[in-house]
């Protein structure tokens, strides 16, 4: 799915999406032999940054039998391991690509990385 969007900070992120721009991908194997962009394409595991991540898994609430409570509590989330700016190797068939200020970038949910390297500075 390809979606045109002008401004990635008008972007809000839900649950637990994770937006990724891809690493530049090869178009060469390591015997320096060129790849069609057909093949690049279609590799099952590709790396890429967090840019932006959502707010994580909504915790459900038990206001509903305590109509007494004046004050409503928002909603509790469980966050997010990613971290905006880490490295991470995701499942390409569960991104959706979307094209924002003419760049390519993923929509991951959270349980399709499968790893993530993270700059501890």
């Amino acid at each position: 799915m390809n979606i045109s969007i002008k401004s990635l900070d008008k972007l809000i992120i839900i649950g637990d999406r994770v937006l990724i721009k891809p690493e530049s991908l090869s178009n060469r194997t390591k015997t320096g032999l060129y790849l069609p962009p057909t093949v690049v394409e279609k590799e099952e595991i590709k790396s890429g940054y967090i840019i932006k991540a959502g707010p994580g898994y909504p915790i459900p609430s038990s206001e509903d039998d305590e109509i007494w409570k004046k004050d409503k509590e928002k909603v509790k989330y469980i966050p997010l391991q990613v971290k905006e700016g880490d490295l991470a190797l995701y499942l390409q068939k569960q991104a959706i690509e979307l094209e924002i200020d003419q760049q390519k970038y993923f929509l991951v949910p959270q349980s399709a990385i499968l790893l993530l390297m993270r700059d501890e500075e």
